[in-house]
């Protein structure tokens, strides 16, 4: 097995990786799965905001690119006019240099869109979202009204700090959840209303504390009660919501978890996967066919290395995007078609290393050739990117126009300052500006210090669920959803209950009993 060029652990390439990268003329990968999607993470800000001026009309909007970095930006009205000339930065292609050094030169000249998404209305602060209305710091998802501190949210309404809850109402601090109402601190739920501190529950109505319970009502920590106890139990517990939290912990560890959570797939690996099909190391993966190492992926075929992707076919190493079609090495792309290396792009076809272009065919560099030109070009660029060993690679997260603590790599994979600078990575240093005490008109949160705000209707939705306004800041409320996620990671572990070998995202040291699929449906609570 090789090394893996970045941490040094061996990995695998598996025959069936192998013909897949033959059959797109893309050499084995020098890096790891894991190294791989890190590289991917490092060009995805999804939430650190900033207000900047537009560099066509000045007017000062939302933008996830700070002020101080040298770059054009556009406001959505301006990018998408026929005011500029997208094409005015294009260049030649120098033999004698890198791909990544020229690919960097053209970033900091094109303008690029101040957030990614389309559609929205009255929601200036979402970002890769799409068809939202009233929203706020929501990211990555789509069709969502009155929501605010949501990722990966689609089809949902008045939701605040959940994440990956789909056609669900009136939640927060849910993680997972599909078609659940008026219900907060749920995980791995369907079809449940009025319930809270709760996993894995399934058409349950008023259940508190609870795990693993199928069509009941009216249960305290898979305790059975009447109504009226019910409601006299939990109001001690709604009130002191550290307490509930982790009385349920506690209690959910008496009870078995499922290996992994694959629902209607065939020959799949991984967590979290519904209606797969041939898919290995999925996680959140729903209807992928014949794919491995999908990260958050929706409706996908044929592909590999993904990372936050849907609708899309015959595609490697793409992130943040959509519905596009025989791509490689993409990120922020959206309907793209024959595309490789780049970045910001819509619409188009055809494209090899551009950046901010839109209704565009047949460029490279973002300059314009014919198509018989590009068609003699391309491999020419391609053999030279892999004689330097660039070619099948993601972009270099040295060229981002992100600092590292700026992306959701920061997130998944952590790293102090003076570690990202060893690894040459850009770093954004905190403004001590932010970090004011608390007093009453200013918020500072309990866990960083860092100051934040709630906004109005943000405030009207926790009086009318009854919840104290947060303690902690939507960085670490983000932080907390997402140490309550399994990693994306498969253990070798014996079944509790029949011994049996088992692959599961719950590592051997854990104190949780892990059962086996078929033991797991043989479960009654």
């Amino acid at each position: 097995m090789p090394s893996c060029k970045s941490c040094q652990n061996q990995f695998e390439i598996t025959p069936e990786d192998k013909a897949f990268l033959a059959r797109l003329s893309i050499p084995n990968p020098v890096e790891c799965p894991v190294c791989r999607e890190n590289r991917r993470l490092t060009f995805r800000n999804e939430k650190t905001l900033y207000l900047r001026n537009c560099a066509l009309c000045n007017r000062q909007t939302v933008s996830i690119y700070s002020p101080d970095k040298k770059l054009t930006t556009y406001c959505q009205s301006c990018w998408w006019s026929d005011n500029w000339d997208q094409l005015a930065h294009g260049k030649d292609f120098d033999f004698s240099r890198p791909f990544s050094e020229q690919f960097a030169e053209l970033i900091k000249v094109q303008p690029l869109l101040m957030l990614f998404g389309k559609n929205s209305q009255n929601s200036e602060y979402v970002n890769q979202e799409t068809d939202d209305k009233n929203c706020y710091m929501n990211a990555g998802g789509h069709y969502n009204e009155d929501s605010y501190y949501c990722t990966y949210s689609i089809w949902s309404k008045n939701t605040v700090d959940c994440y990956w809850v789909m056609r669900s109402e009136r939640l927060y601090q849910c993680i997972k959840c599909e078609n659940c109402f008026g219900s907060t601190y749920l995980q791995e739920c369907e079809n449940c209303s009025d319930c809270h501190y709760s996993r894995d529950l399934k058409g349950c109505n008023n259940c508190f504390g609870c795990f693993g319970l199928r069509h009941k009502e009216y249960c305290f920590f898979n305790q059975q009660l009447t109504k009226e106890e019910y409601l006299q139990k939990i109001k001690e517990y709604l009130s002191n919501p550290d307490q509930a939290f982790k009385e349920s912990q506690r209690h959910f560890l008496k009870y078995p978890h499922r290996a992994v959570n694959i629902v209607n797939c065939e020959n799949c690996t991984g967590d979290d996967m519904l209606n797969c099909k041939n898919t290995h190391e999925g996680y959140l993966a729903e209807k992928t066919h014949d794919c491995k190492y999908c990260y958050v992926a929706i409706d996908i075929k044929d592909s590999m290395d993904i990372t936050s992707f849907g609708w899309g076919e015959m595609l490697y190493n793409l992130a943040s995007s959509g519905d596009d079609y025989n791509c490689m090495a993409c990120t922020s792309t959206w309907t793209l078609h024959f595309c490789q290396y780049c970045f910001v792009c819509l619409n188009c076809d055809y494209l090899f290393g551009c950046v901010g272009l839109h209704r565009k065919k047949y460029c490279i560099l973002n300059k314009q050739y014919t198509k018989e030109e590009y068609e003699t070009l391309l491999p020419k660029i391609i053999e030279h990117m892999k004689k330097t060993g660039e070619y099948g690679q993601f972009f270099d997260p040295k060229i981002s126009p992100f600092c590292y603590n700026e992306t959701v790599a920061q997130q998944y994979y952590p790293l102090t300052k003076e570690q990202a600078l060893a690894k040459g990575y850009n770093w954004k240093d905190t403004d001590q500006r932010e970090y004011q005490p608390a007093t009453k008109e200013i918020l500072a949160c309990n866990d960083c210090g860092k100051n934040y705000k709630t906004i109005e209707p943000e405030k009207k939705f926790y009086k009318t669920m009854h919840i104290q306004t947060p303690t902690q800041c939507p960085d670490c409320r983000q932080k907390f959803r997402l140490s309550l996620r399994n990693p994306r990671h498969l253990f070798l572990r014996a079944c509790a209950k029949c011994n049996t070998p088992i692959q599961t995202t719950y590592s051997p040291e854990r104190q949780e009993i892990v059962y086996c699929e078929k033991c797991y449906l043989e479960t009654t609570y």
